[in-house]
């Protein structure tokens, strides 16, 4: 137990004792999301463009600190899908999504200008992100759900359904490698998943609300927005029911990215030595 009170107590000044460096890049790549209107996490179906700006600096070549903002846009439309119930429920959503996200990555193997020029990588953390999604009508007009309560959200008689926030947590995670170019840049290809502590990222989550209701109280549009298989020729008239299901609240709503970074490496300007290995004391058991 000494000895490894010990190696903790050393740790940071083995850190200190090595090279840190920074990178920070631009990224471009693509977004998708999965949730009630898109039950799968890899579809065939809407793919939308992403950038990011990521900033990072490494304690040492293997640890590192990492922090960026992106931009990207998420659709889906139960139109592209292959469940019947969804399919003539009709509903499709969009959505810009703003995020900041922090947390640490870790190299596994420590990056070297000279000699390790390639490694792969794990990151995690935590993120906000701003959303606001949107729907089309039959004319192309763009309406944001949220101030129609689709789901009763905010209505007196429905008590236990509040309006959702637009502003939410993510907890980001995954990976990619590091290919250096020369000894400045790095590209990056890297893929990244993110879980969301909201189930209202397509507006969608709960069972239906009586549509005489929300007619009542918030327009025709809500109405209209809410429930869209009255549009499809093979409507037989009927609206859902009250407490019909409409979305799965049992989980929350993922987004992704896949992009491909550019990133400045800065310890490799005018340097071309490599890291300086700091020899951190080993302890043995007799």
């Amino acid at each position: 137990m000494k000895r490894v009170l010990l190696l903790l107590a050393l740790l940071p000044l083995c850190l200190r004792a090595q090279d840190t460096h920074h990178e920070i890049g631009l990224g471009l790549g693509l977004a998708n999301y999965q949730g009630d209107l898109q039950p799968k996490m890899f579809a065939s179906e809407g793919y939308r463009p992403m950038g990011t700006i990521v900033y990072k600096f490494f304690m040492s070549p293997r640890i590192g600190l990492r922090t960026g903002v992106s931009f990207a846009q998420v659709t889906a439309a139960d139109s592209n899908g292959r469940i019947s119930n969804n399919i003539k429920r009709n509903l499709s959503f969009g959505s810009n999504i703003f995020e900041f996200h922090g947390g640490l990555e870790f190299n596994f193997l420590p990056i070297d200008i000279l000699k390790r020029k390639v490694t792969p990588y794990i990151f995690g953390g935590v993120g906000v992100f701003y959303f606001n999604p949107y729907a089309e009508d039959n004319a192309g007009n763009k309406h944001f759900l949220r101030p129609l309560s689709t789901e009763g959200q905010g209505l007196p008689m429905y008590p236990d359904r509040k309006q959702y926030s637009l502003v939410n947590m993510s907890f980001p995670f995954g990976g990619g490698f590091k290919f250096f170019i020369g000894n400045t840049i790095l590209i990056t290809p890297e893929i990244g998943f993110r879980y969301t502590n909201t189930d209202y990222l397509d507006d969608v989550s709960k069972s239906y609300v009586n549509m005489d209701t929300l007619k009542k109280y918030k327009g025709n549009l809500a109405k209209s927005m809410s429930y869209r298989g009255d549009k499809l020729k093979e409507w037989d008239g009927n609206n859902p029911n009250y407490g019909y299901q409409r979305g799965d609240s049992k989980a929350n709503d993922w987004y992704w990215f896949t992009n491909i970074t550019v990133t400045v490496y800065f310890r490799s300007f005018g340097n071309k030595r490599a890291y300086t290995k700091t020899k951190c004391p080993n302890f043995y058991y007799r």
